[in-house]
């Protein structure tokens, strides 16, 4: 392995890192030196990569936004007009409620976000308008402007009711929340249209 192929892999080990330690522990609950021990790298290697652990949330909350930006089109694809409903269910499916640190970076890192300065708010922000464009481009009706408010209602429904399912301490809550958040997410958002 090169140099190039051994940084490249060093940057991936501490991005992965990063991104599963704000998650699961929030910005503050997490300093450098604990993502690159994580990492197995020293706090060093950390800073001449991300260069502060600021640049280590930018990276890790971009990372998380584009696993998104990724998911929503594949499951129009898959699921075609029923992938409302087959996203809400895998949102709200017990392995992914259960796993902070592999979990959506909409719901564990918006808190963090709206705690951050203006430039990674603005970096938010384009990353959240991309995702519900194209929620919105998968959902039913002629107007764009009713899909893109359906699109923003369906996001705050699943972000805002998988942060309550996560918080409560009954798993049998935990399933009540769950399973009427999916609901209303679905029914929110109305029907999807085939996606070619």
């Amino acid at each position: 392995m090169g140099n190039r192929e051994r940084k490249e892999e060093t940057w991936q080990r501490m991005l992965t890192s990063a991104s599963r330690s704000f998650r699961s522990r929030g910005y503050a609950g997490i300093g450098v030196d604990g993502i690159a021990k994580n990492a197995g790298v020293t706090s060093g290697a950390f800073y001449a990569h991300f260069g502060s652990k600021d640049g280590a949330f930018s990276a890790a909350l971009n990372l998380g936004l584009d696993e998104v930006i990724a998911a929503i089109p594949k499951f129009q694809r898959d699921n075609g007009s029923d992938w409302v409903q087959a996203f809400a269910h895998y949102y709200f499916g017990k392995a992914h409620r259960d796993d902070l640190a592999c979990g959506c970076a909409m719901t564990t890192l918006s808190p963090e976000v709206a705690r951050s300065g203006p430039e990674t708010q603005a970096a938010y922000e384009v990353k959240m308008t991309k995702i519900a464009d194209l929620i919105a481009d998968g959902l039913a009706g002629d107007s764009s402007d009713d899909r893109h408010a359906r699109a923003w209602a369906m996001l705050g429904i699943l972000v805002g009711g998988l942060t309550i399912a996560r918080a409560v301490e009954s798993p049998k809550l935990a399933e009540q929340i769950a399973a009427s958040v999916r609901r209303a997410a679905a029914k929110t958002a109305g029907d999807g249209r085939r996606v070619p």
